[in-house]
């Protein structure tokens, strides 16, 4: 049986910003993942994206859910440079732990924006507990519509890498969420 939901590619990050180490989607396996891919410059990544990004932060255990920005620059990259982003993380009080896209050396798209045929900024990816990608947004997502999408996902417990299933005795709080049949 083919899977629906194929391997995604590993994110291609020159740098990390409010992580001890680098993050991928393989040392994030076991959790629900969002990536808030955003450029500093962009008024929908400032005022929507980043401030979702957070409340979600807030909202979910981190057992389940691993939040992560993706600075993903297609245009004036020469004033969005890793020093720009560092301040614009202080300022900002963005707490997340935030990637910067590797660049194309033969074009304006970055590499993980390439990959994940991103259409612009702000974007968000979402991506179950085996790494494979489920939605992939172009805008701003209802706070709601994301928390149903990030609950869905939370409830799954399929990771064998086969169609997704749906666990309908699993309980859901926003400490944890826990198979109640054991």
């Amino acid at each position: 049986m083919k899977d629906i939901y194929p391997a995604s590619p590993e994110w291609r990050v020159s740098r990390w910003f409010n992580s001890e180490a680098p993050l991928s989607l393989g040392a994030l396996r076991g959790k629900v993942v969002m990536v808030s891919a955003f450029q500093m410059l962009c008024p929908g990544c400032v005022s929507e994206s980043l401030p979702q990004a957070l409340r979600v932060r807030e909202a979910f255990s981190e057992g389940d859910l691993a939040v992560v920005g993706l600075h993903t620059v297609f245009e004036h990259h020469e004033a969005m440079t890793p020093t720009s982003l560092a301040a614009f993380l202080h300022e900002y009080r963005i707490t997340i732990p935030v990637g910067v896209d590797e660049a194309n050396p033969a074009g304006p798209i970055p590499l993980t924006m390439q990959a994940y045929a991103m259409r612009g900024t702000p974007t968000t990816l979402l991506f179950d507990r085996s790494g494979r990608l489920r939605r992939n947004v172009f805008g701003h997502i209802p706070d709601l519509r994301l928390a149903a999408d990030i609950m869905a996902l939370v409830g799954e417990t399929n990771l064998s890498g086969g169609s997704a299933t749906t666990n309908e005795s699993a309980v859901c709080t926003p400490e944890d969420c826990s198979d109640q049949t054991t």
